[in-house]
Protein backbone atom coordinates (compact mmCIF):
# COMPACT_ATOMS: atom_id res chain seq x y z
CA UNK A 1 0.00 0.00 0.00
CA UNK A 2 1.82 3.07 -1.15
CA UNK A 3 1.22 6.58 -2.40
CA UNK A 4 2.06 10.13 -1.49
CA UNK A 5 1.86 11.80 1.92
CA UNK A 6 2.91 15.17 3.25
CA UNK A 7 4.10 16.61 6.53
CA UNK A 8 3.65 20.26 5.53
CA UNK A 9 3.08 22.62 8.46
CA UNK A 10 5.01 24.33 11.25
CA UNK A 11 7.76 22.36 12.94
CA UNK A 12 5.68 21.91 16.07
CA UNK A 13 2.62 20.73 14.18
CA UNK A 14 4.65 18.29 12.09
CA UNK A 15 6.07 16.75 15.25
CA UNK A 16 2.62 16.54 16.84
CA UNK A 17 1.22 14.77 13.78
CA UNK A 18 4.09 12.32 13.84
CA UNK A 19 3.43 11.58 17.50
CA UNK A 20 -0.21 10.88 16.72
CA UNK A 21 0.81 8.50 13.93
CA UNK A 22 3.44 6.85 16.15
CA UNK A 23 0.74 6.11 18.73
CA UNK A 24 -1.13 4.05 16.13
CA UNK A 25 1.89 2.33 14.60
CA UNK A 26 3.09 1.34 18.08
CA UNK A 27 -0.28 -0.39 18.55
CA UNK A 28 0.38 -2.51 15.45
CA UNK A 29 -1.34 -0.43 12.77
CA UNK A 30 1.15 -0.16 9.91
CA UNK A 31 1.23 3.03 7.91
CA UNK A 32 -0.74 3.13 4.67
CA UNK A 33 -0.11 5.85 2.09
CA UNK A 34 -2.89 5.78 -0.52
CA UNK A 35 -2.58 8.00 -3.58
CA UNK A 36 -3.85 11.57 -3.40
CA UNK A 37 -5.58 11.29 -6.81
CA UNK A 38 -8.54 8.91 -6.52
CA UNK A 39 -11.34 7.71 -8.86
CA UNK A 40 -14.26 10.09 -8.29
CA UNK A 41 -17.28 7.78 -8.86
CA UNK A 42 -16.67 5.74 -5.73
CA UNK A 43 -16.84 8.87 -3.55
CA UNK A 44 -19.87 10.23 -5.37
CA UNK A 45 -21.66 6.94 -4.72
CA UNK A 46 -20.49 6.13 -1.19
CA UNK A 47 -19.08 9.04 0.77
CA UNK A 48 -22.29 10.86 1.71
CA UNK A 49 -23.68 14.25 0.81
CA UNK A 50 -21.49 16.12 3.30
CA UNK A 51 -18.42 15.14 1.25
CA UNK A 52 -19.96 14.75 -2.23
CA UNK A 53 -20.76 18.43 -2.63
CA UNK A 54 -17.25 19.52 -1.61
CA UNK A 55 -15.02 17.25 -3.71
CA UNK A 56 -12.36 18.68 -6.06
CA UNK A 57 -13.04 16.96 -9.39
CA UNK A 58 -10.89 16.55 -12.50
CA UNK A 59 -10.75 14.21 -15.50
CA UNK A 60 -8.15 12.48 -17.65
CA UNK A 61 -7.90 12.75 -21.48
CA UNK A 62 -10.11 9.66 -21.85
CA UNK A 63 -12.91 11.23 -19.81
CA UNK A 64 -12.27 9.29 -16.61
CA UNK A 65 -13.36 11.21 -13.52
CA UNK A 66 -10.93 11.66 -10.64
CA UNK A 67 -10.80 13.69 -7.47
CA UNK A 68 -8.32 14.85 -4.87
CA UNK A 69 -8.57 12.52 -1.88
CA UNK A 70 -11.46 13.89 0.27
CA UNK A 71 -10.99 11.35 3.09
CA UNK A 72 -8.88 8.28 3.89
CA UNK A 73 -11.25 5.42 4.66
CA UNK A 74 -12.24 4.54 1.10
CA UNK A 75 -8.67 4.88 -0.32
CA UNK A 76 -7.22 2.70 2.46
CA UNK A 77 -9.97 0.11 1.86
CA UNK A 78 -9.25 0.08 -1.89
CA UNK A 79 -5.53 -0.47 -1.33
CA UNK A 80 -6.25 -3.21 1.22
CA UNK A 81 -8.52 -5.03 -1.25
CA UNK A 82 -5.81 -4.83 -3.92
CA UNK A 83 -3.19 -6.28 -1.55
CA UNK A 84 -2.32 -9.89 -0.59
CA UNK A 85 -3.84 -9.17 2.84
CA UNK A 86 -7.35 -8.74 1.44
CA UNK A 87 -9.89 -10.66 3.53
CA UNK A 88 -7.41 -11.23 6.37
CA UNK A 89 -7.28 -9.32 9.67
CA UNK A 90 -5.11 -6.24 9.18
CA UNK A 91 -4.69 -2.81 10.71
CA UNK A 92 -3.48 0.39 9.07
CA UNK A 93 -2.73 3.93 10.15
CA UNK A 94 -2.30 7.01 8.00
CA UNK A 95 -1.14 10.62 8.00
CA UNK A 96 -1.68 13.06 5.17
CA UNK A 97 -3.77 15.77 3.55
CA UNK A 98 -7.40 15.58 2.48
CA UNK A 99 -9.10 18.07 0.19
CA UNK A 100 -12.63 19.47 0.52
CA UNK A 101 -14.25 22.82 -0.17
CA UNK A 102 -14.68 24.43 3.26
CA UNK A 103 -16.41 27.78 3.69
CA UNK A 104 -14.01 30.25 5.26
CA UNK A 105 -11.33 27.63 5.90
CA UNK A 106 -8.43 26.07 3.95
CA UNK A 107 -9.48 23.39 1.48
CA UNK A 108 -6.46 21.25 2.38
CA UNK A 109 -6.26 19.82 5.89
CA UNK A 110 -4.32 16.98 7.49
CA UNK A 111 -5.83 13.87 9.04
CA UNK A 112 -4.24 11.15 11.14
CA UNK A 113 -6.20 7.98 11.61
CA UNK A 114 -6.51 4.24 11.91
CA UNK A 115 -8.49 1.46 10.19
CA UNK A 116 -9.04 -2.11 11.39
CA UNK A 117 -10.12 -4.80 8.91
CA UNK A 118 -11.22 -8.43 9.13
CA UNK A 119 -11.71 -8.88 12.88
CA UNK A 120 -14.63 -11.15 13.77
CA UNK A 121 -14.67 -9.80 17.36
CA UNK A 122 -16.43 -6.63 16.25
CA UNK A 123 -17.27 -5.17 19.65
CA UNK A 124 -13.69 -5.57 20.89
CA UNK A 125 -12.39 -3.93 17.69
CA UNK A 126 -14.85 -1.03 18.13
CA UNK A 127 -13.60 -0.49 21.67
CA UNK A 128 -9.96 -0.60 20.58
CA UNK A 129 -10.41 2.00 17.83
CA UNK A 130 -12.35 4.41 20.04
CA UNK A 131 -9.91 4.20 22.93
CA UNK A 132 -6.82 4.37 20.68
CA UNK A 133 -8.10 7.57 19.05
CA UNK A 134 -8.82 9.20 22.40
CA UNK A 135 -5.50 8.07 23.91
CA UNK A 136 -3.64 9.53 20.92
CA UNK A 137 -4.86 12.99 21.98
CA UNK A 138 -2.97 12.68 25.26
CA UNK A 139 -3.95 15.12 27.99
CA UNK A 140 -6.38 16.87 25.64
CA UNK A 141 -8.64 13.80 25.69
CA UNK A 142 -9.93 14.98 29.08
CA UNK A 143 -11.29 18.07 27.35
CA UNK A 144 -13.27 16.08 24.82
CA UNK A 145 -16.95 15.16 24.96
CA UNK A 146 -17.41 11.84 23.18
CA UNK A 147 -20.78 11.13 21.57
CA UNK A 148 -21.65 7.59 20.53
CA UNK A 149 -24.44 6.04 18.51
CA UNK A 150 -25.21 2.78 16.77
CA UNK A 151 -26.35 2.69 13.14
CA UNK A 152 -26.64 -1.10 13.38
CA UNK A 153 -29.08 -0.84 16.28
CA UNK A 154 -31.11 1.77 14.37
CA UNK A 155 -31.20 -0.52 11.32
CA UNK A 156 -32.38 -3.38 13.54
CA UNK A 157 -35.28 -1.23 14.74
CA UNK A 158 -36.24 -0.31 11.17
CA UNK A 159 -36.04 -3.95 10.09
CA UNK A 160 -38.16 -5.09 13.03
CA UNK A 161 -40.84 -2.51 12.24
CA UNK A 162 -41.15 -3.83 8.66
CA UNK A 163 -41.74 -0.46 6.97
CA UNK A 164 -41.57 -1.71 3.40
CA UNK A 165 -38.77 -1.25 0.84
CA UNK A 166 -38.55 2.55 0.54
CA UNK A 167 -39.12 4.14 3.93
CA UNK A 168 -36.12 2.61 5.76
CA UNK A 169 -33.69 4.07 3.21
CA UNK A 170 -35.30 7.48 3.46
CA UNK A 171 -35.38 7.43 7.26
CA UNK A 172 -31.75 6.28 7.46
CA UNK A 173 -30.65 9.06 5.14
CA UNK A 174 -32.50 11.70 7.15
CA UNK A 175 -31.12 10.27 10.38
CA UNK A 176 -27.54 10.58 9.08
CA UNK A 177 -28.23 14.22 8.22
CA UNK A 178 -29.44 14.91 11.75
CA UNK A 179 -33.09 15.43 10.76
CA UNK A 180 -35.88 14.71 13.20
CA UNK A 181 -38.41 12.01 12.38
CA UNK A 182 -41.24 14.49 11.78
CA UNK A 183 -39.10 16.39 9.27
CA UNK A 184 -38.10 13.18 7.47
CA UNK A 185 -41.66 11.95 7.12
CA UNK A 186 -43.06 15.36 6.16
CA UNK A 187 -40.68 16.00 3.24
CA UNK A 188 -42.52 15.96 -0.12
CA UNK A 189 -42.04 12.71 -2.05
CA UNK A 190 -40.03 14.21 -4.88
CA UNK A 191 -38.12 16.54 -2.54
CA UNK A 192 -38.35 19.47 -4.96
CA UNK A 193 -40.70 21.87 -6.68
CA UNK A 194 -40.46 20.04 -10.03
CA UNK A 195 -43.30 17.70 -10.96
CA UNK A 196 -41.81 14.23 -11.51
CA UNK A 197 -45.18 12.47 -11.22
CA UNK A 198 -45.06 11.14 -14.79
CA UNK A 199 -41.67 9.54 -14.26
CA UNK A 200 -42.76 8.14 -10.91
CA UNK A 201 -45.92 6.58 -12.37
CA UNK A 202 -43.86 4.97 -15.14
CA UNK A 203 -41.49 3.43 -12.59
CA UNK A 204 -44.06 2.19 -10.08
CA UNK A 205 -43.91 -1.59 -9.92
CA UNK A 206 -41.05 -1.74 -12.43
CA UNK A 207 -38.23 -4.27 -12.13
CA UNK A 208 -35.55 -2.49 -10.09
CA UNK A 209 -32.57 -3.44 -12.26
CA UNK A 210 -34.36 -2.57 -15.47
CA UNK A 211 -35.74 0.71 -14.12
CA UNK A 212 -32.33 1.76 -12.85
CA UNK A 213 -30.74 0.93 -16.20
CA UNK A 214 -33.41 3.00 -17.99
CA UNK A 215 -32.83 6.09 -15.83
CA UNK A 216 -29.04 5.75 -16.11
CA UNK A 217 -29.30 5.43 -19.90
CA UNK A 218 -31.50 8.52 -20.16
CA UNK A 219 -29.04 10.53 -18.09
CA UNK A 220 -26.15 9.19 -20.17
CA UNK A 221 -27.88 10.18 -23.42
CA UNK A 222 -28.30 13.67 -21.97
CA UNK A 223 -24.58 13.75 -21.14
CA UNK A 224 -25.22 13.82 -17.38
CA UNK A 225 -22.94 11.86 -15.07
CA UNK A 226 -23.55 13.71 -11.82
CA UNK A 227 -26.17 16.16 -10.55
CA UNK A 228 -25.55 18.08 -7.34
CA UNK A 229 -22.76 15.68 -6.42
CA UNK A 230 -24.93 12.59 -6.99
CA UNK A 231 -24.05 9.90 -9.51
CA UNK A 232 -26.45 8.74 -12.21
CA UNK A 233 -26.92 5.46 -10.31
CA UNK A 234 -27.89 7.27 -7.15
CA UNK A 235 -30.31 9.53 -9.04
CA UNK A 236 -31.91 6.40 -10.49
CA UNK A 237 -32.22 4.88 -7.02
CA UNK A 238 -33.86 8.06 -5.73
CA UNK A 239 -36.46 7.95 -8.50
CA UNK A 240 -37.22 4.30 -7.68
CA UNK A 241 -37.50 5.12 -3.99
CA UNK A 242 -39.86 8.01 -4.73
CA UNK A 243 -41.96 5.80 -7.01
CA UNK A 244 -42.35 3.24 -4.23
CA UNK A 245 -43.30 5.89 -1.67
CA UNK A 246 -45.76 7.53 -4.06
CA UNK A 247 -47.69 4.25 -4.04
CA UNK A 248 -47.32 3.82 -0.27
CA UNK A 249 -49.79 4.94 2.38
CA UNK A 250 -47.02 6.09 4.72
CA UNK A 251 -45.61 4.95 8.06
CA UNK A 252 -48.40 3.81 10.45
CA UNK A 253 -48.85 5.97 13.54
CA UNK A 254 -48.01 3.16 15.97
CA UNK A 255 -44.70 2.51 14.20
CA UNK A 256 -43.91 6.22 14.14
CA UNK A 257 -44.45 6.24 17.91
CA UNK A 258 -41.92 3.43 18.40
CA UNK A 259 -39.35 5.28 16.28
CA UNK A 260 -39.92 8.51 18.21
CA UNK A 261 -39.44 6.75 21.54
CA UNK A 262 -36.29 5.05 20.25
CA UNK A 263 -34.75 8.27 18.92
CA UNK A 264 -35.47 10.07 22.20
CA UNK A 265 -33.26 7.71 24.24
CA UNK A 266 -29.95 9.29 25.28
CA UNK A 267 -27.53 9.73 28.16
CA UNK A 268 -25.40 7.25 30.10
CA UNK A 269 -24.91 4.21 27.82
CA UNK A 270 -25.69 1.61 30.51
CA UNK A 271 -28.93 3.38 31.45
CA UNK A 272 -29.76 3.78 27.77
CA UNK A 273 -29.33 0.04 27.25
CA UNK A 274 -31.92 -0.68 29.91
CA UNK A 275 -34.36 1.79 28.33
CA UNK A 276 -33.77 0.27 24.89
CA UNK A 277 -34.54 -3.22 26.17
CA UNK A 278 -37.71 -1.95 27.82
CA UNK A 279 -38.77 -0.29 24.56
CA UNK A 280 -38.17 -3.50 22.61
CA UNK A 281 -40.20 -5.49 25.13
CA UNK A 282 -43.11 -3.03 25.14
CA UNK A 283 -43.15 -2.71 21.33
CA UNK A 284 -42.79 -6.48 20.89
CA UNK A 285 -39.81 -6.17 18.56
CA UNK A 286 -36.72 -8.38 18.70
CA UNK A 287 -33.57 -6.33 19.33
CA UNK A 288 -31.81 -8.94 21.46
CA UNK A 289 -28.83 -9.55 19.18
CA UNK A 290 -28.21 -5.84 18.52
CA UNK A 291 -28.50 -4.96 22.21
CA UNK A 292 -26.28 -7.86 23.29
CA UNK A 293 -23.64 -6.44 20.93
CA UNK A 294 -24.25 -2.95 22.35
CA UNK A 295 -23.66 -4.20 25.90
CA UNK A 296 -20.63 -6.28 24.91
CA UNK A 297 -19.02 -3.21 23.35
CA UNK A 298 -19.53 -1.24 26.55
CA UNK A 299 -17.81 -4.05 28.45
CA UNK A 300 -14.79 -3.98 26.14
CA UNK A 301 -14.59 -0.18 26.38
CA UNK A 302 -14.60 -0.39 30.18
CA UNK A 303 -11.97 -3.15 30.09
CA UNK A 304 -9.67 -0.79 28.18
CA UNK A 305 -9.88 1.73 31.03
CA UNK A 306 -12.35 4.24 29.59
CA UNK A 307 -15.18 5.41 31.86
CA UNK A 308 -18.31 4.33 30.02
CA UNK A 309 -20.49 6.73 32.04
CA UNK A 310 -18.47 9.59 30.55
CA UNK A 311 -19.69 8.75 27.03
CA UNK A 312 -22.80 10.52 25.75
CA UNK A 313 -25.03 8.01 23.96
CA UNK A 314 -27.83 9.20 21.71
CA UNK A 315 -30.05 6.97 19.61
CA UNK A 316 -30.59 9.95 17.29
CA UNK A 317 -26.85 10.46 16.71
CA UNK A 318 -25.45 9.47 13.32
CA UNK A 319 -22.60 10.51 11.05
CA UNK A 320 -23.31 12.01 7.63
CA UNK A 321 -21.44 9.33 5.68
CA UNK A 322 -23.37 6.71 3.74
CA UNK A 323 -21.16 3.72 4.52
CA UNK A 324 -21.57 3.40 8.31
CA UNK A 325 -23.36 0.23 9.46
CA UNK A 326 -22.72 0.00 13.22
CA UNK A 327 -21.03 1.81 16.10
CA UNK A 328 -20.36 5.50 15.38
CA UNK A 329 -18.67 8.18 17.46
CA UNK A 330 -17.42 11.76 17.45
CA UNK A 331 -15.42 13.72 20.02
CA UNK A 332 -15.80 17.48 20.48
CA UNK A 333 -14.05 20.21 22.44
CA UNK A 334 -16.19 20.79 25.54
CA UNK A 335 -15.06 24.41 25.51
CA UNK A 336 -16.43 25.08 22.02
CA UNK A 337 -20.14 24.14 21.96
CA UNK A 338 -21.43 23.67 18.44
CA UNK A 339 -17.94 23.15 17.04
CA UNK A 340 -16.85 20.60 14.47
CA UNK A 341 -15.72 17.13 15.63
CA UNK A 342 -12.06 16.64 16.49
CA UNK A 343 -12.33 12.84 16.18
CA UNK A 344 -14.83 10.92 14.09
CA UNK A 345 -15.22 7.26 13.28
CA UNK A 346 -17.28 4.12 13.24
CA UNK A 347 -18.00 0.69 11.76
CA UNK A 348 -18.60 0.09 8.05
CA UNK A 349 -18.85 -3.66 7.45
CA UNK A 350 -20.59 -3.47 4.04
CA UNK A 351 -18.21 -1.01 2.39
CA UNK A 352 -15.70 -3.66 1.25
CA UNK A 353 -18.32 -5.60 -0.71
CA UNK A 354 -19.44 -2.35 -2.37
CA UNK A 355 -15.81 -1.75 -3.35
CA UNK A 356 -15.50 -5.18 -4.97
CA UNK A 357 -14.97 -7.79 -2.22
CA UNK A 358 -16.94 -11.02 -2.67
CA UNK A 359 -18.32 -10.79 0.89
CA UNK A 360 -18.68 -8.23 3.65
CA UNK A 361 -15.49 -7.71 5.64
CA UNK A 362 -15.67 -6.36 9.21
CA UNK A 363 -14.14 -2.87 9.34
CA UNK A 364 -13.96 0.02 11.79
CA UNK A 365 -11.85 3.16 11.86
CA UNK A 366 -11.30 6.66 13.21
CA UNK A 367 -9.84 9.95 11.98
CA UNK A 368 -8.35 12.82 13.95
CA UNK A 369 -8.72 16.27 12.38
CA UNK A 370 -5.35 17.76 13.20
CA UNK A 371 -6.13 21.45 12.70
CA UNK A 372 -9.04 21.24 15.16
CA UNK A 373 -7.03 19.30 17.73
CA UNK A 374 -4.11 21.72 17.57
CA UNK A 375 -6.44 24.72 17.78
CA UNK A 376 -7.73 23.24 21.04
CA UNK A 377 -4.23 23.02 22.46
CA UNK A 378 -2.31 20.30 20.66
CA UNK A 379 -1.58 16.66 21.26
CA UNK A 380 0.63 16.13 24.28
Amino acid sequence: MNGQATDDGTGGEVEQRRRLLAHFTAAGFHRAEPAILQPAPVFLDLAGEDIRGRIFLTSDPDGGEFCLRPEFTIPVCRDYLASPEAGQPAGFSYLGPVFRHRQGAPAETVQVGVESFGRADREAADAEILTLALEACGEDAARLETRVGDAGLFNAVLDALDLGPAWPRRIRRGHMRGQGLAEILATPVNGAAEDHSGVLRALQGADRAGARALVENLLSIAGISTVGGRSAGEIADRFLEQAAMAADSGVPAEKQAVLEKFLAISGDPDAASARLRALARDAKIDLAAALDGFDARLGFIAARGLDVSGLAFSASFGRNLDYYTGFVFEAYDRGAPGGRPIIGGGRYDRLMRTLGASTDIPAVGAAIFCDRLFAMGGAK
